[in-house]
């Protein structure tokens, strides 16, 4: 028993870095309608110190958008609204290694599509996009330097 105290009576204390009403109310549309929030302090840091929070989300662009995508794109609304840096990875060449199941010529249609709509979504909805950022898998990831990388 007196381990287990020890134990508890040791354990770091969290300190909530404070933030002004108009920071707070970014950091809670930032995590809003999330099952875990894992790097909270980190997040009110960088709003406490008038940086950018920044965001990445990644999807293969292995067929048409659909109903599916409505959860992450709800969010990634949420994050532009409260002024994050989005950047999305339109996975080309993930989508091409799918069991081969599209050329790299249809892969290149399908990331101008995919961009243009997205982009279009947000726009209609009135969200900003000033820092929405589109990048392609190919535009890294075919370098020798990322080949290199990998196979250190």
């Amino acid at each position: 028993m007196a381990d287990l105290e020890f134990a508890q009576a040791s354990a770091p204390e969290t300190v909530t870095v404070a933030l002004s009403p108009e920071q707070e109310a970014r950091y809670e549309r930032i995590t809003r309608n999330l099952q875990e929030v894992t790097s909270g302090d980190i997040i009110r840091k960088v709003l406490a110190d008038g940086e950018t929070p920044r965001a990445y989300w990644g999807t293969a662009t292995t067929g048409r958008p659909h109903i599916a995508y409505c959860v992450p794109l709800m969010k990634i609304a949420d994050f532009l609204n409260a002024g994050v840096h989005v950047k999305i990875l339109l996975a080309d060449l993930h989508a091409f290694l799918d069991a081969n199941k599209s050329t790299l010529e249809t892969l290149q249609h399908r990331v101008k599509y995919y961009s243009h709509l997205l982009h279009a979504v947000f726009t209609s909805l009135g969200v900003p996009t000033e820092k929405l950022e589109f990048v392609t898998g190919t535009s890294y990831q075919l370098t020798s330097k990322y080949t290199l990388d990998m196979y250190k």
